[in-house]
């Protein structure tokens, strides 16, 4: 008999079927016993008499042959897209089973510590409310993938290994190329901006590597970032417009798409007005100083306090979950910054701030080759060993700016999830690469 997948079961009633997937709870009754059987498309109960049911227990894989009935009025279950039947079992395969769970899988709730949940990814993974944050991932980078596109973005695919690194420092991974040094790309953005030489409009959705010595809730060292990056632009507001489109395009698709999901964690989509607010960096420190008393106002960048108040800030006074945060200074931006010749010292650069968090970096960049190779040089970034990077500016570079999205952040803070590691199907920060690493010494 050919397999019938569990959600067009609906459609089968009075009919016998095979249906196979897992075990997901047993529930004995005397001579009966119900079975929850799950595949990709749907959850169904499955009631099995006498002696069929054997030694059956959770993630146990099955073939179950059947008869699907319709359920009494009284037993439907709304909460099951399969709710309004049951299958009643004939026969039985076990196509594999699976050894005794270390903990409960069949509650609503997987009540587990961080380690332990990450300990045993392979098997947390298959509880419907992990699941589940995985498919609002999904639907988050196809989502901006579909935005870009529908503005006429190429999408290309950015290389991992590099000559060195895009904005300078030591926060990044070293690693021996033959008989080379190389990293490990902690941004596309070299790359970025020379495809827009050659597309104009183009994003990419890509693994970053940063060696940031940060064990936080809110920092991964590998992450997927969704990065577009364009040219002609008339000014960085041409930038931020886009990524305010972006956003609201994400949200648009994950309320309309994982609405089910978004119940199941108790959330709404961020709220947002027409266009998010912005406020300048020094604007955004005064609010704070005002309204908490702690002086950051000389800092060149928000704390981790200082965004969280500035986002309750928006929310109260701008209606807005989310606020662009703008004018950094020159010198806590990259090299390639474009520096506002209205207000010296300051970038025309933005931060996306959500929910108490960065969501994205961006604003314009410079498209002067002089300019770049001086900033490079006061950077202490040396251009010779991105020669394909100078070419970009050497032969025609259109007025340019761009952003990168933390894809983990967004849906972390979508989701109202505590730690961004959550939202990493598989995590790698200092302590973590699958495994714990101290467990390995």
């Amino acid at each position: 008999m050919q397999r019938t997948l569990i959600l067009n079961c609906n459609n089968k009633i009075g009919e016998n079927v095979m249906v196979c997937g897992w075990v997901s709870v047993r529930r004995d009754h005397g001579k009966i016993v119900f079975l929850d059987v799950y595949d990709r498309s749907a959850i169904v109960q499955v009631v099995v008499t006498g002696e069929l049911a054997g030694d059956l227990h959770p993630q146990d894989v099955v073939c179950i042959t059947g008869n699907v009935a319709k359920r009494p009025e009284n037993l439907v279950n709304l909460n099951l897209e399969t709710g309004s039947v049951e299958l009643q079992a004939s026969k039985i395969e076990i196509l594999s089973k699976a050894e005794e769970l270390p903990f409960d899988m069949g509650g609503k709730e997987l009540d587990l510590q961080l380690p332990t949940l990450l300990d045993f990814r392979s098997l947390t993974l298959r509880h419907p409310k992990v699941k589940a944050i995985f498919k609002v991932q999904e639907v988050t980078i196809d989502a901006f993938r579909e935005a870009m596109k529908k503005k006429d973005f190429t999408e290309f695919q950015a290389p991992v290994i590099i000559p060195q690194t895009a904005e300078g420092g030591a926060d990044v991974f070293e690693v021996k190329y033959f008989n080379h040094k190389a990293f490990l790309s902690q941004s596309p953005q070299f790359y970025k901006q020379i495809m827009v030489g050659v597309f104009e409009r183009v994003f990419t959705v890509n693994k970053t590597l940063r060696a940031e010595p940060s064990v936080t809730t809110r920092h991964l060292t590998e992450v997927t970032t969704l990065d577009a990056e364009f040219g002609f632009i008339e000014n960085w507001l041409d930038v931020m417009e886009m990524a305010d489109y972006v956003i609201k395009y994400i949200f648009e698709r994950v309320g309309r798409e994982c609405g089910e999901t978004l119940k199941m964690f108790g959330v709404t989509i961020p709220t947002v007005p027409e266009k998010i607010p912005m406020i300048k960096l020094r604007d955004a420190q005064e609010v704070i100083f005002k309204r908490t008393g702690r002086d950051n106002r000389k800092e060149p960048d928000l704390e981790p306090e200082d965004e969280r108040e500035i986002c309750r800030w928006s929310k109260e006074e701008k209606g807005s979950e989310l606020i662009f945060v703008t004018h950094y200074p020159v010198k806590k931006r990259p090299f390639y910054t474009f520096e506002d010749p209205e207000d010296p010292g300051y970038t025309l650069s933005f931060d996306l701030i959500g929910r108490g968090t960065e969501w994205l970096t961006g604003g314009q960049r410079i498209n002067n080759l002089e300019t770049l190779e001086r900033n490079a040089k006061e950077w202490g970034v040396d251009l010779k060993k991105s020669e394909l990077y100078l070419q970009a500016f050497k032969y025609g570079m259109p007025p340019e700016g761009g952003f990168s999205f933390g894809s983990e952040r967004i849906v972390m803070h979508v989701l109202g999830l505590t730690n961004v590691r959550e939202a990493s199907l598989f995590p790698r920060d200092m302590e973590r690469v699958d495994v714990r690493l101290s467990t390995l010494k």
